[in-house]
C-alpha cells in the first residue's frame, strides 16, 4: 500500500541536509520529488496543488531544530499536512438515534460494498449490536445470495429479498421488520454499476428517502485511481454522505485514492478495507496513515490487532511458562506461529513497523508461505519430536521433509530457527525482555 510514495518521501529526508533554515531554494527539489511521489500514486491533481502550497507555506522561513536535520523537518511538516488532508480525527459510526440505526452503502459495482457490509456486521457484532443485513442488488447475479451466506457465516440474520421485488420495496420492508424485531442496526447493501448512471443515482436518492439512513457510507476501490474522484464527485452530489469507506488499500494499488477522496467529499474517510477475510476492516486513523506513508510506521494499530487477534489464554499459559524456564519446544513454536497468524499474518505487521524495521525482511520474500511451510513441517513430526526436538536426527528428518514436501535442508532451516526462539526464550527467563531485546539486535537491521 502506497509503497512507492513511502519510498520517495523517504529519499526526501536523505537528500534535504546542512541548512539552518527551510528557504524556498532549498526545498525546490524536495518540493518536486514530493510532487513526483503524489502524481505517481494516482493522487488528484487539484488536491497535489493544495498540498504543495500548503507545505510550501508552513516551511519557507522555518527554523531547523536543532536536533534535527532539514529534511526531518520538511518530513515533520509533510506529516502535518497529510494529516489534515485525510482529516486529521479519527470519526467512527454516529448510531445515535432511535433503533434501528440504518447504515446506507453506495458506490459502484466491484467496489467491495457487499464484503463491507458484512466486514461491518461483524464489528457491531462485537459491540453486542443486533444487526440485520439486507441486500436491494436486484441486478447483480448472486449478490442476494452473496450476503445470505456471508450473514450465515458470520451468524447475522439476513433479510430476505428476491429479484423480483423493487429495491425501495426491499428496503422499506428491511427497515420495518427491523423496527418490529427490536435490530439495533439495519445494513443497507445497495445496487452499483459498472458506471455512474442516472437510473442507478435515481434509485439510491428514493431508496435513501424512504429509509432516512443515519450514516451513508461511499465505498470507493482505491486502486481506480483518478477514476474514484470523479465518482466520489457524483456520490458526493447526489447523497448528503456521511462517511467513506476505502477498499482493497492492500492491493497492488498506487493508494492516491486515500488522499483524494476526504478532499474531494470533504467527509471523514471511516474505515479502510484490508483483504477479504470478515476481519479485514479497520478504524481509520489519518495520523497515523500519515505515519505510514512516511515511513515511520503504526505502532498503535500494530497494538490494537495484536490485542484482537491473540487468544489470550494460551498467551498467559505461555508466558508462565518462560517464566518458570521451562524449555520452549517445537509446540510453543508452532502456537506462535498461530497466534500471528490470527493477527493477520506477518506481512499485515511489519507493514505497520517504521521502515527500517519493515525492510527487515528480504526484497520479494513472501513471509505468509515461509510460515505455512514451517507449520507444514511441524504437523509432519510426530508429537513426541515437537515435545523433544534433541530426537530429530538423520533419518526423522528425511521423513519430516518427505511428509510435508521439502527438502531436508529447509528442515534444517526451521530447526536453526527454532534454536534461536529456544534462546532468546531461556533469555528472558533469566534476564527479562531487556536482555532479549539486546541479543536480536544483530537480527533486525536499525533495531
Amino acid at each position: 500500500m502506497l509503497e512507492n510514495l513511502t519510498q520517495r518521501l523517504s529519499s526526501v529526508v536523505r537528500n534535504l541536509r546542512g541548512q539552518a533554515r527551510l528557504t524556498e531554494s532549498n526545498i525546490q527539489d524536495a518540493l518536486r520529488e514530493v510532487r513526483i511521489a503524489l502524481l505517481e500514486a494516482d493522487v488528484a491533481l487539484p488536491v497535489i496543488k493544495d498540498f504543495i502550497q500548503a507545505i510550501k507555506d508552513q516551511a519557507v522561513g522555518k527554523e531547523v531544530h536543532q536536533n534535527l536535520n532539514p529534511g526531518q523537518a520538511l518530513i515533520g511538516i509533510v506529516h502535518d499536512e497529510l494529516t489534515r488532508l485525510m482529516g486529521e480525527h479519527t470519526s467512527g459510526l454516529n448510531l445515535a438515534t432511535t433503533p434501528p440505526a440504518v447504515i446506507l452503502m453506495a458506490g459502484l459495482q466491484g467496489s467491495g460494498k457487499t464484503t463491507t457490509s458484512g466486514k461491518l456486521a461483524r464489528i457491531l457484532k462485537a459491540e453486542r449490536k443486533k444487526v440485520l443485513l439486507v441486500s436491494c442488488d436486484i441486478y447483480r447475479p448472486a449478490a442476494i445470495e452473496q450476503l445470505r451466506i456471508l450473514g450465515e457465516r458470520l451468524e447475522v440474520e439476513v433479510f430476505p429479498s428476491t429479484p423480483e421485488q423493487s429495491p425501495l420495496e426491499i428496503a422499506s420492508a428491511a427497515r420495518n421488520f427491523a423496527l418490529t424485531h427490536y435490530h439495533d442496526v439495519l445494513i443497507v447493501d445497495t445496487a452499483g454499476r459498472l458506471a455512474i448512471d442516472e437510473a442507478m443515482m435515481s434509485e439510491i436518492k428514493g431508496i435513501h428517502a424512504a429509509i432516512n439512513p443515519i450514516e451513508t457510507l461511499f465505498v470507493v476501490d482505491a486502486m481506480q485511481g483518478q477514476d474514484a474522484i470523479n465518482v466520489a464527485r457524483a456520490f458526493s452530489d447526489a447523497l448528503p454522505l456521511t462517511g467513506v469507506v476505502l477498499t482493497k488499500l492492500d492491493g497492488d494499488s498506487r493508494g492516491g485514492a486515500a488522499l483524494s477522496v476526504r478532499h474531494i467529499t470533504g467527509k471523514p474517510i471511516k474505515f479502510v478495507g484490508v483483504g477479504e477475510k470478515v476481519d479485514g476492516l479497520e478504524s481509520f486513523h489519518p495520523e497515523r496513515m500519515a505515519s505510514r506513508i512516511l515511513g515511520m510506521g503504526d505502532v498503535l494499530s500494530l497494538i490494537e490487532q495484536a490485542q484482537k487477534g491473540v487468544d489470550h489464554e494460551e498467551a498467559e499459559k505461555f508466558a508462565k511458562k518462560v517464566k518458570s524456564g521451562k524449555d520452549f519446544d517445537l509446540e510453543d513454536f508452532k502456537m506462535q506461529l498461530l497466534q500471528m497468524k490470527r493477527m493477520g499474518g506477518i506481512s499485515s505487521m511489519m507493514e505497520k513497523l517504521p521502515g527500517q524495521l519493515s525492510g527487515a525482511l528480504p526484497a520479494g520474500a513472501d513471509p505468509e508461505k515461509a510460515m505455512a511451510r514451517i507449520e507444514g513441517i511441524i504437523n509432519s513430526m510426530t508429537p513426541a519430536e515437537r515435545r523433544k526436538p534433541d530426537l530429530l536426527k538423520a533419518s526423522r528428518k528425511r521423513r519430516i521433509a518427505a511428509g510435508s514436501g521439502v527438502q531436508v535442508q529447509e528442515v534444517n532451516r526451521m530447526l536453526n530457527q527454532f534454536e534461536q526462539m529456544q534462546k532468546m526464550m531461556k533469555m528472558m527467563a533469566k534476564g527479562g525482555m531487556a536482555k532479549m531485546m539486546r541479543s536480536m539486535k544483530g537480527l533486525i537491521p536499525g533495531m
